[in-house]
Formats: C-alpha cells, sequence, structure tokens
C-alpha cells in the first residue's frame, strides 16, 4: 500500500520537506493537556527532536498523571485554562468526548497563531468547531498515529515508521513526518470508518488472540504455540492481501470439518468462532449455501435455537 503523498515507493516514509525538521527548530514549545500514554509518548518523541514543553495538564495539576507526566517532560503541571500560555502548539490527548471541553477551557489562555492539535482516530476538525468560532486567530489540526501505546517506552519504539491520519492546518502533516511517522490526509467523513478498522485491526485481534487463548488451554496446549501461526498468517495477509492468504477449511468448502468445529466448541465460543467463519466465506468471494446454512443454524452444532439457552445465555458482544 503507497502512501498517500509518496506513492511511488510504498516501503519508506515520507520524507521530510523542511530540512530544519530532522533536527527541530529552536526553541519551538508545547503543552500537552491529557498526559496519557498516547499524549505523553508524542510529547516525549517532540522533546526528543528539540521541542521543549512549557506546561502538562490533565484532571488537576497536582494528579499523578500530572505530575508524572510533568517531571518526565522537565516542565510544570498546570490548570487547563493556562496550559496555552507560552506554548506554539497545544496538544490535546483527551479522551475523544473531552476534547471539545478541553479545547473551550484553554481557549483563553491560547497564543495568537498557536496550533491546537489532537491526537483522536474518531474525530475531526468538527471538534475545533467551537473553539474556531471563540478564536479564529488560532489554528487547528488532528494527528492520529496509527499504534497502540501499551507504555510510553513501547511506544516511543514504536512511532517512527508508522503511519498516522492527519487534518487540519499543513504544519500537522510536517511535525507528523518530524516524529517519524507516515502521514496521510483524512477527511472528516471517513473519521468513523477509520477508527472502525483500527479497533478491528487492533482491539478486535487482541480479543480474538483471547479466544484462541482459552481453546488451547481446554486442550492442555501452550498459548504460546500459536504465535509463529499468528505471525505467519499477518505477514501472509499483508503480502498478498487477506483474499489470497486465507487458508483453512471455509476456504476450501470443508463442511464436515466447519460442523465437528462447532460441535467441539463450548456454547459460549461458537458465537465469535461463526461470526468469522463467515466472514472467510465472504473473502473466498464464492457463495457456499451449505456453509450458509451451517453457520447460521445451531441445531447443526449441537441443539437449541439460535440464541436459546443451549447456546449458553451468552451476551452479545458489545
Amino acid at each position: 500500500m503507497a502512501s498517500p503523498d509518496n506513492p511511488d515507493n510504498p516501503d519508506r516514509p515520507d520524507e521530510p520537506e523542511d530540512p530544519e525538521l530532522p533536527g527541530g527548530p529552536p526553541d519551538e514549545t508545547f503543552a500537552l493537556i491529557g498526559p496519557g500514554r498516547a499524549g505523553t509518548t508524542v510529547a516525549l518523541a517532540l522533546v526528543d527532536r528539540g521541542w521543549r514543553a512549557v506546561a502538562v495538564a490533565g484532571r488537576a495539576p497536582d494528579a499523578a498523571s500530572t505530575t508524572s507526566a510533568a517531571a518526565c517532560l522537565a516542565t510544570v503541571p498546570a490548570l487547563v485554562s493556562d496550559a496555552g500560555r507560552g506554548a506554539r502548539l497545544v496538544l490535546i490527548a483527551t479522551p475523544d468526548r473531552a476534547i471539545e471541553q478541553a479545547a473551550e477551557v484553554v481557549a483563553a489562555s491560547l497564543e495568537p497563531g498557536a496550533l491546537v492539535v489532537h491526537l483522536a482516530g474518531s474525530r475531526g476538525l468538527d471538534a475545533f468547531a467551537a473553539l474556531a468560532g471563540r478564536r479564529p486567530d488560532v489554528r487547528v489540526g488532528a494527528l492520529h498515529p496509527l499504534q497502540s501505546f501499551p507504555s510510553t517506552s513501547a511506544g516511543l519504539e514504536r512511532l517512527a515508521g508508522s503511519w498516522a491520519a492527519v487534518a487540519g492546518d499543513e504544519e500537522v502533516t510536517r511535525i507528523a513526518r518530524l516524529l517519524g511517522l507516515r502521514p496521510f490526509p483524512l477527511a472528516d467523513r471517513d473519521r468513523v470508518r477509520y477508527h472502525a478498522a483500527a479497533v478491528v485491526a487492533s482491539n478486535h485481534l487482541v480479543a480474538l488472540l483471547g479466544q484462541v487463548e482459552r481453546l488451547a488451554a481446554a486442550c492442555g496446549v501452550p498459548f504460546g504455540a500459536f504465535e509463529p501461526l499468528v505471525r505467519a498468517s499477518l505477514d501472509n495477509a499483508f503480502l498478498l492481501g487477506p483474499a489470497r492468504a486465507l487458508t483453512g477449511p471455509v476456504s476450501r468448502g470443508d463442511l464436515g470439518t466447519v460442523e465437528g468445529h462447532l460441535v467441539a466448541l463450548d456454547p459460549a465460543e461458537r458465537d465469535a468462532y461463526r461470526a468469522l467463519a463467515r466472514e472467510a466465506a465472504r473473502l473466498t468471494g464464492r457463495r457456499d449455501t451449505a456453509i450458509d446454512r451451517l453457520l447460521g443454524d445451531v441445531l447443526q452444532a449441537g441443539g437449541g435455537r439460535p440464541g436459546g439457552e443451549d447456546e449458553g445465555g451468552a451476551e452479545p458482544l458489545r
């Protein structure tokens, strides 16, 4: 998959256009609102590239997360209402639902011409509609690194080379490149679908591996035994494309094996198996009515009506 900004070379990050970016311009200043893992990771990466933090704001200046992030960034804790003072860039890394409120509270302290950027994947520039009306003299943008941050140390290792959705002021793209990210533009209208894809790629994949762990434990096999298979399957999917990488009984139309799986599985595990088997069937591009009937009718899997008591009374995934 080629980068939209560098379509001729899909394997390399976009090259910085500004010759000052690799080292960072002198004494560029920023503030961080929302000292969680993602925000602190991006903030530390900016510091590594020559930027200087002037404030960190969170739930309260004395909150543990705020004071810890401030210490890491060699700056001071602050109220959100004061965080914009002296900052050319303000990073808002709060939960998605709190972006508008954070922007509203910090608005009065923003420097003229400051750039305010949020790091949310599901929100676009719409999150700054009220801020733009109140402070038309500031610039806004969105930068979402398409990466998982289980810790700041792991995040710093993973940041460079990751892709990032960007929107808004053109400086957002330059900052993404400064951090070693591979930026691609994303319109507000596409944000929710994009974020859904990211959730499937990360959270749902982990949930699926949770099922692998449970099924492995039920037959006395170590979870780690599946790691080479999982990694090879991921490599194949990105090398060949998901459709060509698909193997297994559904791709072969092996009805007996699929039925055997459904009979053997604990009822609480069948819904996830059937749902993913249906997706595998769709990926083949063929219509197999026998598979469709099997995956849609739990009578074939050992009794009970769909969603009935014999299905274990499992709650639907939310």
